[in-house]
């Protein structure tokens, strides 16, 4: 646990700073939905429930965008679920989405005592039995709607992140993402950046912060069983947790969309493994024990089957 007086700033990790230049009329779009979405966020929960149900009855008819990503995702890991079933958990995923991201700016408005007392965690002795003894320690952490929620709670209780992200677009949006992110500690690197300043920060007692799920290509992917189908998966976490002399801890934030409460559960320290395709079907072991519980809580608008071994765009095929 990073008890000691700490300097979170480093040259090397990713600092945006605030510009003039955000202020310029292409960006008032982006204020506007700032200075709306947090007196929003303050509203009951019941009422962010009720408007994103307004919201998702209707996106579940679409049949293009991310919507058109969920569809495809659960058919392809979910083919014995009748299509019935897949459609009202994509009503569910919608909803749930909705809800989180209504909530979204309390994060910033409310106190760390809030967040702590809106969370509620399971099994947080396989990540304190490590920290009290000062092991360095990895989360993987999928891709929930509420994959920010670990971050910003640990950095509140004295165990800040060390993560690595992309750059956003919009610069605006980006730097107060960035705020929200760090404001009780922690260091966010660019991924352009490489890997080895996280591993430096991993090292010098910060909770590494590991994304595993994202499609990042076949020419550097293995190719490995996810829920019914294969998915190309970033293998390499076992090399990174021996080079920071880490345990990996699997980490799943959830958003109940009725009380607007989160729940972070934590899993023993995974096994490390001697292959590239048995460290990344490793880690789809541990999204799918967490995502077979509650897929409403998963990003599936994201294009997580991109690639394929035999080159076929399944979001292009499945319409």
């Amino acid at each position: 646990m990073v008890s000691k007086p700490r300097n979170d700033f480093d040259p090397k990790a990713y600092n945006p700073t605030f510009e003039w230049g955000f202020l310029a009329p292409k960006y008032w779009g982006t204020w506007l939905g700032v200075l709306l979405s947090l007196p929003l966020s303050l509203l009951p929960v019941k009422v962010h429930k009720w408007i994103a149900h307004q919201v998702a009855s209707r996106l579940v008819n679409k049949r293009k965008g991310a919507v058109h990503n969920i569809r495809v995702n659960l058919t392809l890991c979910f083919p014995e679920k009748t299509e019935q079933e897949r459609e009202q958990l994509v009503y569910q995923t919608l909803l749930t989405a909705g809800v989180f991201m209504m909530r979204f700016g309390l994060l910033t408005l409310r106190s760390p005592t809030w967040l702590q007392n809106q969370c509620t965690l399971v099994n947080e002795h396989y990540l304190t039995d490590c920290t009290d003894q000062d092991e360095n320690v990895i989360l993987l952490v999928p891709h929930s709607w509420a994959i920010d929620i670990p971050a910003v709670l640990l950095a509140s209780k004295g165990l800040p992140v060390s993560a690595m992200a992309k750059k956003q677009k919009n610069p605006v949006s980006d730097w107060l993402m960035h705020r929200q992110r760090v404001q009780y500690g922690g260091r966010v690197y660019e991924r352009s950046g490489g890997i080895k300043p996280f591993i430096k920060s991993i090292k010098e007692g910060y909770l590494g912060y590991y994304l595993p799920d994202q499609d990042h290509g076949p020419d550097i992917s293995e190719f490995v069983d996810f829920f019914a189908t294969t998915k190309a998966t970033l293998p390499g976490l076992t090399k990174l947790a021996k080079l920071s002399k880490s345990k990996v801890i699997p980490t799943f934030a959830s958003l109940d969309p009725l009380t607007g409460k989160y729940t972070i559960e934590f899993l023993p320290a995974l096994e490390l493994q001697e292959t590239d395709s048995d460290d990344a079907r490793g880690m789809n072991k541990a999204i799918e024990y967490f995502v077979e519980k509650q897929p409403n809580q998963y990003m599936w608008i994201l294009r997580l089957l991109r690639s394929q071994p035999d080159g076929r765009n399944m979001y292009r095929e499945l319409r």
